[in-house]
């Protein structure tokens, strides 16, 4: 299997709300996009504003509109719940049966216990539970 990119250049116009874009080394969900209309003297500027993919913190940039961008590969995919221990939860994937562990974020604290599926997004390396798709047995 061919492993995919972590990330790919493209152009900011192609960028929409909704889609992904890095900032500051951090994979985000972009939120808003804010363009000014040319000057006498330069390009549009695109003001994207944007929550982090793993942390949920809010991060904007500013770049024209014909500059360059870098948006990260995402990857969603489904995880069964093998057990949870304090505010861990350990995963096997659905696809390769890997076991791994991972902290259960705040707003599912609660919900997760063992037998469930739930979704974890993958990114440039990291990977975040990201919330529950049914409820096990």
């Amino acid at each position: 299997m061919a492993e995919l990119p972590e990330t790919k250049i493209v152009s900011a116009k192609e960028l929409k709300k909704g889609g992904y874009i890095v900032i500051d080394g951090e994979p985000c969900r972009i939120v808003e996009i804010d363009v000014s209309s040319p000057g006498k003297h330069g390009a549009a500027k695109m003001r994207i504003t944007a929550l982090s993919i793993f942390t949920g913190s809010k991060k904007s940039i500013i770049k024209p509109s014909d500059a360059d961008a870098e948006v990260p590969t995402v990857e969603k995919k489904k995880a069964q719940v093998v057990s949870v221990t304090n505010d861990t939860a350990q995963l096997m994937d659905s696809d390769t049966y890997e076991v791994y562990e991972l902290p259960i974020p705040e707003d599912l604290k609660g919900s997760i216990s063992s037998g469930m599926e739930v979704e974890v997004i993958q990114s440039m390396g990291r990977r975040a539970l990201s919330k529950v798709l049914n409820k096990g047995e």
